[in-house]
């Protein structure tokens, strides 16, 4: 098996905390009592949204409820989005998340 290394090339990312809080999200704002007074149903981190997953339940990998979620379209279709997680605009324009931990280990800041 060959060993590879990233080349290096220069991204663009945002953490992620709650709806909104992407600088190109926009603004599109409703309120919501139950969970914060004004959500934003972001353009890249969208509210995670499945009929499958109940969203009063829990995340396995963060521990908190997938009400706190958000969802953001990939080359893989979409990934679901963590309280904390970076949202990484790739070379090509495409958006991912990555967790804080990776993040952490994988870039660093440019001056």
């Amino acid at each position: 098996m060959a060993k590879y290394r990233k080349k290096p090339v220069t991204i663009e990312a945002v953490q992620w905390f709650i709806n909104g809080d992407h600088p190109q999200d926009g603004d599109a704002r409703f309120k919501q009592t139950e969970y914060a007074d004004t959500l934003y149903e972001g353009k890249v981190v969208r509210f995670f949204r499945r009929p499958d997953v109940p969203g009063k339940s829990l995340c396995s990998q963060c521990g908190k409820s997938f009400h706190l979620h958000g969802w953001t379209d990939t080359l893989e279709d979409g990934h679901r989005v963590c309280p904390g997680d970076w949202i990484i605009t790739g070379v090509a324009g495409e958006r991912y998340p990555c967790k804080p931990h990776i993040f952490e280990q994988t870039y660093e800041t440019m001056e």
